[in-house]
């Protein structure tokens, strides 16, 4: 059957249309995978450094560039001043109380992925945030044979891991671990609070490798230097936008300075405790993971002395949004810490231009710690993960 001009017309007519939508889809894509790459959202956004302990929420909207700093504002009348309902009053206590191998092909990101880690199991190599090169020993090794690469110091975090075959799952390994093993796998961190990791310390990285697989024999892969580098700066880019820490300010209503015994007291009795970093940590019980932590208005660290013999002009609750599991259930046990602490030291809560924070600007902020923790998890950074400790450590 000989088909019409106007039939050919129409076929022709419909290919076109389903290669344009097939164009306009991957177009589609294209563009969501650079503005996640990139961090890029819309409305109300929260500070982003890297240079700083603590960053403020914004209500100015968003920064285009990556790390840009965004001081804290409430937009709020001067005076204005929040109510805490009696039921969540707590009381708290007055008293004061004291290599030279050849590589071979490069490793592809899903060759650790076999097999797939279960969910509660050992720690396992990352591929999407580390460096990693494998290495094949000619016969099983024990792990004492890597020693010098176990000791390896790099300026990034290095991971050892090891299994017995490629049907095995992959382990931690130091020093001494029992057995022999068939597969090692080093795992060099691309970037975290210090930033990227450079092109020279993925360059001594590989070094140590090339060293190290004579000695055992072992064949090794891993990808180019270059290549490593710009992973490296992509993912750094990408956790810089999407990096946030949020600070809650209590002064005196009075301006008058908090007495260190004080302070300690109502800390320690808010469930607070001093931590070596000289900063009290609010500590979940079953987990061990930090909360949330109180330091100095002026970023000094506390010291069981200077408790003991200072004032503080003020201090400051900060939550890690990035590091804690599901952050604005996170930020509203941080609010509540913080109005009762408020509360009892006859103070008051206040942004960084020293305005008081209103329920309305704490629930702007909480809206913020909402946004960040999505756009996190898009990222398959899941806030709380090992994943996100890693990369947003400092």
């Amino acid at each position: 059957m000989r088909l019409s001009t106007l039939q050919i017309g129409l076929i022709v007519a419909g290919a076109l249309l389903v290669l344009g939508v097939l164009a306009f889809n991957a177009w589609q894509m294209h563009r969501a995978r650079r503005r996640l790459a990139g961090g890029a959202r819309s409305g109300a956004g929260a500070a982003v450094r890297r240079d700083s302990d603590r960053v403020e929420p914004s209500f100015s909207g968003r920064s285009d560039a990556p790390g840009a700093t965004r001081t804290a504002a409430a937009n709020e009348p001067a005076g204005a001043k929040f109510d805490i309902p009696m039921d969540e009053e707590q009381a708290l206590p007055d008293e004061d109380v004291e290599g030279t191998g050849t590589p071979i092909a490069p490793v592809t990101r899903s060759a650790m992925a076999d097999p797939p880690a279960a969910p509660g199991s050992q720690p396992q190599p990352d591929p999407e945030i580390e460096c990693v090169v494998t290495l094949q020993p000619a016969k099983p090794v024990a792990a004492s044979a890597l020693a010098a690469g176990l000791h390896a110091r790099l300026g990034k975090p290095l991971r050892w891991f090891a299994r017995r075959d490629a049907s095995s799952a992959w382990q931690r390994v130091n020093g001494e671990s029992p057995g022999e093993f068939g597969e090692f796998a080093a795992c060099l961190l691309l970037a975290d609070r210090n930033g990227a990791a450079t092109r020279a310390q993925i360059d001594a990285f590989h070094k140590v490798i090339a060293a190290l697989a004579p000695q055992l024999p072992a064949a090794w892969s891993a990808a180019t230097v270059d290549d490593e580098a710009q992973r490296a700066e992509e993912l750094d880019r990408l956790c810089a936008e999407l990096d946030m820490q949020i600070g809650l300010t209590i002064q005196k209503d009075d301006a008058s300075s908090i007495p260190g015994t004080r302070l300690r007291g109502v800390a320690e009795a808010s469930g607070f405790r001093l931590a070596p970093s000289g900063r009290f940590e609010c500590v979940q019980e079953e987990t061990g993971a930090v909360l949330y932590t109180l330091q100095s208005a002026s970023g000094d660290p506390f010291t069981a002395d200077g408790l003991r013999a200072e004032a503080f002009p003020g201090v400051v609750l900060v939550l890690d949004v990035p590091r804690v599991v599901d952050p604005p259930r996170a930020f509203d046990q941080l609010k509540l810490a913080a109005k009762r602490m408020a509360h009892t030291l006859g103070g008051q809560l206040v942004d960084d231009n020293q305005r008081p924070l209103t329920d309305t600007a704490l629930a702007a902020i909480r809206t913020q710690v909402a946004e960040a923790s999505e756009l996190l998890a898009r990222a398959q950074i899941d806030p709380g993960s090992p994943r996100a400790h890693k990369l947003f450590a400092a």
